[in-house]
């Protein structure tokens, strides 16, 4: 690692402490990490969910509801339209069939899921649509999926079938039709975050169908606002429809010099129910702005919001705009009509769930699996992806496990036990992976859906035993192939390992490449057969996307798709050889960042004195870690060394130490360093070090210890 930080000014590191009131440690972490946006910073601090993007800036997510609305409708005998969710083999697949599943089902709809098994091609399939027509189905929704299946949603249209395609899969070059589309990363799907998972996607369209049942749904709105400005009057307006701001108009009079019908009001009001905070106030000023002849049908919402939060009672308009904690981090003065905004989403959201009491309760167990796929499928932990997985995070660790991650939890012996990020990520997701890998994702979405608590406790023991065939089956495939995947680089310009094997189980495809990229620092391909077709996946890194690569040959391919960094693929047999030469022409236009680049950085140097437990406190703060989020690492230096020992269960290859940091005595942890006592340092030595603050649980009493990256002598 290089010991050299990145320096920050002090005067930068005091703006960010004055401006969102932190301390300077955490200050000088956003800085080093380049989180200086207001808005990039809004999510490392704040966690509520009514930051969230709405819904409803999807374009197509109105046009989904309805659909599905109509769908839940019973006719004259009391049916309804038969609804298929087609999701994926993997933990993002099973976990956003399972949301749309129950959402659903608590609908009332006649709903049944699929997921691929066995040997089943990735995406919508001819034969999963033949299945449903044959059922008289007339609504398919694709979940994790969906977004490459031209000619299968075609298909299905000739069958007198609808689709809706929830898919968070980088588009190709055309997209399905007809459907309707919820795909951030399609153009002009109105989003403004691309990078969620499908699980995120389907939790998004439940949460739309919940507020399907307010009295908002699809209400046009408009909130207005008049304040005096000097011997001005300014009329602020701003258009809502499903709490999306859709127009915005800003009027400025001079008292008596215009008619209402000289400004742009009228037309812009039009059809829209009008909000004021307080009517009598409201139009006392617009009658001295226009005179009696002008007439407001205005509502009043200052009392029926007051009683949600009664320390607004006796508040206006400029009082509220001083207590949104959104304004804060926005790059302008908070404003009248932005707080009343504010507000008005706060009472609409937090009245739909006194209303509907169950709502709090799905979304937390929706928020959950949530969690899961944001890091099974490495989706970066920015954005509101840190708000899902926080929350998803935090109600594990109140003791609120969803039914399925309960029996999980046991079986792995976490359930009650302090759960991070770094647990989903190395102990829960490889697990539930495995089911699909091995074709048996319908056991994993079994365990988040069944009803019955013996069957869950069955399918939780045979994912942990799956789980083990998956390592057996991926150590073979790995000794099988090393040497090829060694081999191979050379050929391939040393842009690219790419391994072939037809004894390798295509459910391990991708496990294997991630392990050679991570050997060898460089994108690999890894391939097998099932029947006459050959199956691939591709995993990426140092800024190389994959997709592209990949697009680049599209014409060889029976499918393909992905993310940046992670893809699959499949061709003919036949075809082999030929995209083996057309990988080989293309290795040699890979550009791939110097790997200096990828290493991680120094975030903070912190001085003895300030070396203290308090230290955990930041480290929580900027949880989740994983993509684009790396675990803190901190510096320090001259600490003396009090104790050291050579420590380990069998090989005993591990230095334990005790630093001494002034108030603090500082238990650390060297994995694999036991070689360097008595060779390069001994007790009393003053060092340097890098390293991450952790709990260590032992016995069933947590601690904090230094988890130690490297260590020197200090000079």
């Amino acid at each position: 690692m290089n010991w050299n930080k990145t320096n920050v000014l002090k005067s930068d590191v005091e703006a960010i402490q004055h401006k969102y009131g932190v301390d300077a440690i955490t200050a000088s972490i956003l800085i080093r990490r380049g989180i200086t946006n207001g808005r990039d910073i809004f999510y490392f601090l704040e966690d509520d969910l009514r930051y969230q993007h709405n819904p409803f800036l999807f374009n197509g997510m109105e046009d989904a509801v309805d659909r599905i609305l109509a769908a839940a409708e019973k006719d004259e005998n009391g049916n309804s339209e038969k609804v298929l969710i087609f999701g994926d083999r993997d933990v993002d697949g099973v976990t956003a069939t399972t949301v749309l599943y129950e959402c659903l089902i608590s609908m009332g709809v006649d709903v049944q899921y699929r997921v691929p098994e066995g040997d089943d091609a990735y995406g919508l399939s001819i034969e999963a649509i033949d299945d449903f027509a044959s059922q008289y189905g007339s609504l398919i929704i694709t979940v994790d999926c969906g977004i490459a299946n031209v000619d299968e949603v075609a298909y299905a249209q000739d069958k007198g079938i609808d689709v809706i395609v929830t898919d968070h899969h980088n588009p190709q070059g055309t997209l399905p039709s007809p459907a309707i589309i919820l795909d951030a990363k399609t153009e002009g799907s109105g989003y403004p975050f691309q990078e969620i998972s499908g699980c995120a996607l389907t939790y998004k369209l439940a949460s739309a169908l919940r507020f399907a049942k307010s009295k908002w749904y699809k209400t046009d709105v408009a909130l207005l606002n008049a304040r005096t400005e000097d011997d001005n009057l300014v009329i602020e307006c701003i258009k809502v429809r499903n709490l999306v701001p859709m127009g915005r108009l800003t009027e400025t009079i001079v008292p008596g010099e215009k008619s209402i019908s000289d400004t742009k009001l009228p037309k812009y009001l039009q059809g829209q129910l009008i909000l004021c905070w307080n009517v009598k106030e409201t139009s006392m000023l617009l009658k001295q702005a226009f005179g009696n002849g002008a007439e407001f049908n205005m509502l009043g919402m200052q009392d029926e919001i007051s009683r949600f939060f009664p320390s607004l009672r006796n508040s206006n308009l400029d009082k509220i705009k001083t207590l949104s904690k959104i304004a804060k981090y926005g790059d302008h003065l908070p404003t009248e009509i932005g707080g009343f905004y504010n507000i008005f989403v706060t009472y609409v959201q937090q009245s739909l769930k006194k209303e509907n009491p169950t709502f709090v309760s799905s979304e937390e167990k929706e928020l959950q699996l949530v969690a899961l796929a944001a890091i099974a499928d490495i989706m970066p932990l920015v954005d509101e992806n840190r708000i899902f997985v926080r929350k998803g995070i935090e109600y594990l660790n109140a003791g609120r496990a969803r039914k399925g991650l309960i029996e999980l939890l046991s079986q792995i012996n976490l359930l009650g036990k302090r759960i991070t990020s770094k647990d989903i990520g190395w102990s829960i997701d490889p697990k539930l992976n495995a089911a699909g890998r091995l074709g048996h994702a319908g056991i994993a979405t079994e365990l988040f859906t069944s009803e019955d608590p013996v069957l869950r406790e069955q399918m939780a023991k045979k994912i942990i035993e799956l789980n083990e065939e998956r390592k057996t089956l991926t150590n073979e495939a790995e000794n099988a192939t090393i040497q090829q995947a060694q081999s191979s680089i050379e050929n391939y310009s040393g842009k690219l390992c790419v391994v072939f094997d037809e004894s390798i189980f295509k459910g391990v495809s991708g496990i294997l490449a991630s392990r050679y990229v991570e050997q060898f620092g460089i994108p690999a391909i890894v391939m097998s057969t099932v029947g006459d077709v050959v199956v691939g996946s591709m995993r990426s890194c140092r800024g190389f996307d994959v997709t592209e690569f990949l697009e680049n040959m599209k014409d060889i391919f029976i499918s393909h798709g992905g993310h940046d960094f992670a893809a699959g693929f499949s061709l003919e047999r036949k075809n082999l050889e030929k995209y083996l030469s057309m990988i080989k022409e293309n290795a040699s236009s890979i550009t791939l960042l110097p790997e200096e680049e990828s290493r991680q950085s120094i975030d903070a140097e912190v001085p003895a004195d300030f070396m203290t437990p308090e230290l955990i406190n930041i480290v929580d703060r900027f949880e989740p870690y994983g993509n684009e989020n790396e675990n803190i690492l901190f510096m320090s230096r001259n600490l003396p060394i009090m104790s050291a020992q050579i420590v380990g269960k069998t090989d005993k290859t591990h230095l334990k130490l005790t630093l001494d940091c002034g108030k603090t005595k500082w238990p650390a942890m060297y994995w694999g360093a036991g070689n360097l006592l008595h060779n390069e340092i001994e007790v009393g030595d003053k060092v340097d070090i890098l390293f991450g603050v952790e709990r260590n649980v032992f016995n069933g009493t947590e601690s904090l210890q230094l988890n130690i990256k490297e260590l020197r002598k200090s000079l």
